[in-house]
């Protein structure tokens, strides 16, 4: 009888995700710093949320967009660590076809909302410090939800074609996913049969469209910041200028780095081993989601005193 993992099917009921090729006998040494990331990721932007909500001075597009920043966080790290976590610790490596599907459209979708998000806190920086007498009037709650909506419906379109794109290919090649999860190309190029191409196009595309566009609009917004930051006439006033921006562009920084990275390595990295393509893709994903909270609670002075005040009131 032949495999059945690598007979002629097409959509097949079960994908297996094998966990990290190559790195089998220390799945549980990977899952330590794994599962502390997570957890911080997970406390911190719980953390973020419970304060905003309950200090009313931080009630403005900033914060909003923090909120909303922290939400994609708790999503983008969760659609990938339990499933992770039952491979490394149950040796549960057997996903549903359909569930692979919804973790890669999430994983994507909400990547693609957390640059969205991004883009919009650099113009919310832009504005504060350009048109400072004008933040209030430009961005009014109104306007700051309509930048939401915008967000989530420009990252729900774009990636929409992905699992589509993936569920019409025939599999006739294997069921196995050298993986932790179920991400796009690793689903399409490693496994359909067939011309690849469109996915493929598309991918880049999408990376293209967001990251490359994503960048150049962050880029200009704080060529203009800069530009107004060294043009004010006191050093206080430029250090206390360029503090309100250092968070944000730390934040932005630890997101699109790995994302680059990851990009790049597997698009044109095919020397490198395959474990290393699936770490990065893991730390891609959940390192900005652990350091966001960290990041804008340490830089932020706002928060900090606003989280010392939660904790004296609790005591």
């Amino acid at each position: 009888m032949a495999d059945s993992n690598t007979t002629d099917f097409t959509n097949p009921s079960t994908f297996i995700l094998l966990g990290i090729p190559g790195l089998e006998t220390a799945h549980v040494w990977i899952s330590i710093p794994f599962c502390t990331m997570y957890t911080i990721a997970i406390l911190g932007n719980f953390t973020i949320l419970f304060i905003v909500k309950k200090e009313p001075s931080l009630h403005g597009p900033m914060y909003y967009f923090l909120c909303m920043l922290a939400v994609t966080d708790l999503v983008l790290c969760t659609s990938i660590l339990p499933k992770t976590l039952s491979i490394f610790w149950f040796n549960s490596r057997e996903i549903d076809f359909s569930a692979c599907l919804t973790q890669l459209y999430f994983i994507h979708c909400f990547s693609v909302m957390e640059s969205g998000i991004f883009v919009a806190m650099a113009f919310d920086r832009y504005v504060a410090i350009c048109n400072p007498l004008r933040h209030s009037a430009m961005l009014t709650n109104l306007v700051v939800a309509k930048i939401g909506v915008a967000v989530v419906l420009r990252s729900g379109m774009l990636v929409m074609p992905h699992p589509f794109l993936a569920r019409w290919r025939p599999y006739c090649r294997t069921n196995i996913i050298p993986h932790t999860h179920c991400e796009h190309m690793a689903v399409v190029k490693l496994l359909a049969c067939g011309d690849t191409r469109v996915s493929s196009y598309y991918g880049l595309f999408v990376v293209l469209c967001v990251r490359g566009l994503d960048m150049i609009f962050i880029s200009l917004s704080y060529t203009q910041i800069l530009r107004a930051i060294f043009s004010l006439p006191t050093k206080d006033a430029r250090l206390k200028a360029l503090g309100t921006c250092s968070s944000h562009l730390c934040a932005i920084l630890s997101f699109y780095i790995p994302a680059l990275f990851s990009s790049l390595a597997h698009r044109f990295g095919y020397n490198v081993p395959l474990h290393f393509h699936v770490l990065i893709a893991n730390v891609y994903l959940l390192v900005p989601p652990m350091l966001n909270p960290i990041i804008y609670g340490v830089r932020t002075k706002q928060i900090r005193d606003s989280f010392s005040l939660v904790l004296w009131l609790s005591d």
